[in-house]
């Protein structure tokens, strides 16, 4: 899968403490190709589908990557990197990809 991120995942491992789980993330869903949500849950079981966006546990729950995952296009398209407080926030729906 191809990897997109309207803020740049340079972000994003600025948001997490440690980079580890996220570029474990980045590698995993580069090498993938996902052809439907079950899939996707093969290698990521705690991903969840909410509205059109699919979102990720990352560092053991710890911070929520958020992304619209294009199947077809075999394209992911990272929305936000946030911390779990962040997330449960709810501002994130306000995304008009949601």
């Amino acid at each position: 899968m191809a990897i997109a991120s309207h803020f740049g995942l340079t972000g994003a491992f600025a948001i997490c403490e440690t980079s580890d789980p996220l570029a474990a993330w980045h590698q995993l869903t580069r090498q993938a190709s996902w052809r439907t949500f079950p899939e996707l849950r093969a290698t990521f079981a705690s991903a969840e589908l909410v509205g059109r966006l699919t979102v990720f546990n990352i560092a053991g729950n710890k911070y929520r990557l958020i992304a619209r995952v294009e199947y077809r296009l075999q394209r992911v398209y990272v929305r936000k990197v946030l911390s779990h407080d962040e997330y449960n926030k709810d501002k994130w729906k306000d995304d008009p990809w949601f």
